[in-house]
């Protein structure tokens, strides 16, 4: 499945929810599945962004907006290459993911859903993130669900990386 998009598929896939909800892991496990490359949205942010978060610091919109217009230009380019792609971002917000997906119709929104206590647990065994444990609240009081009009696929986070990436893969018809 590797090379130019095909028209069935979507050239790309966001993989968004709150932090510890699996993105970089499940990016992986997709792009292993699909031969599709990944990006985490971690490498977008500028390094200011980094130090307020790593300094328990939660990013405003004003933060944000650098780091989602790099991922926008980043799936713009997929796009434009006739290329598949997956980008992890945690897209909390409407605004955000207007951003990102918009009017893309070659473009899928996948959410990676579970419980705050499951998410607190797979956080408190992470090493060495710059994501803190204390943030976690507020990435849940941030959440905007996304709306059926995203045509967003809602997947549980609750298997292993791989059944979770073959859901994603079915979902998205490949």
């Amino acid at each position: 499945m590797t090379g130019k998009a095909q028209s069935s598929l979507p050239a790309v896939v966001v993989l968004m929810g709150v932090s510890g909800s699996g993105k970089s892991t499940i990016g992986a496990a997709l792009s292993q599945q699909l031969g599709w490359p990944y990006s985490d949205a971690d490498v977008f942010h500028p390094p200011a962004n980094v130090a307020k978060m790593s300094a328990g610091e939660p990013l405003n919109d004003d933060d944000r907006k650098p780091w989602l217009a790099a991922i926008a230009a980043h799936i713009d380019k997929a796009r434009a290459d006739g290329a598949h792609a997956i980008v992890s971002c945690s897209a909390l917000k409407r605004i955000y993911r207007d951003v990102l997906v918009g009017a893309r119709d070659d473009v899928r929104l996948v959410l990676l859903d579970g419980s705050k206590d499951e998410i607190h647990a797979r956080m408190s065994a992470r090493k060495d993130h710059f994501m803190p444990l204390s943030l976690l609240d507020s990435q849940f009081a941030t959440l905007e669900r996304p709306t059926p009009d995203e045509r967003a696929i809602c997947v549980s986070i609750s298997g292993t990386p791989a059944q979770i990436a073959a859901d994603i893969a079915r979902a998205i018809g490949a």
